[in-house]
């Protein structure tokens, strides 16, 4: 287990990062595709939110929440996905989606950072964008020391 702090420029640096968004987002996009048809079926992208919980607890309390009311805010959520309406969202459709909800989350917190306790194995996205922010500074760090020690 970590902990990572991360503001909104973390997050905005990692979907600006083209390359790590778009792997990141698209190994997360195959890890939902549970039947490796190339799209996300409604079941497909509803499983994926229900196995985050976030609608079903409110701050880490559990939350009795109609099946009625859950099912039509899943569908309000797959139909946002689903911005050509065929049914299935695809790659594209994922990754655009995936964009603006990484950006709502920088513009939401701004400057102000925040600590998260993630699982080492933990592969949503903003741990990626904490590894990759880690990543540069390690990268920083060590480039700094190298040119000290030349001196």
């Amino acid at each position: 287990m970590g902990v990572v702090i991360i503001d909104g420029s973390t997050v905005r640096d990692f979907v600006s990062d083209e390359a790590q968004f778009k792997k990141s987002v698209d190994d997360q996009f195959a890890a939902l595709d549970l039947n490796s048809d190339g799209v996300l079926s409604r079941s497909e992208l509803r499983k994926a939110f229900e196995s985050l919980r976030l609608i079903e607890t409110h701050f880490g309390i559990d939350v009795a929440t109609p099946p009625e009311q859950l099912t039509q805010l899943y569908d309000s959520i797959f139909d946002k996905f689903d911005s050509d309406q065929s049914g299935t969202v695809d790659l594209e459709e994922f990754r655009e989606e995936m964009k603006k909800i990484m950006l709502a989350i920088a513009d939401g917190l701004g400057s102000s950072p925040i600590q998260m306790v993630l699982e080492d194995d933990d592969q949503n996205l903003l741990k990626k964008a904490a590894d990759l922010e880690t990543a540069k500074t390690s990268h920083s760090i060590s480039s700094a020391g190298t040119g000290a020690a030349g001196l």
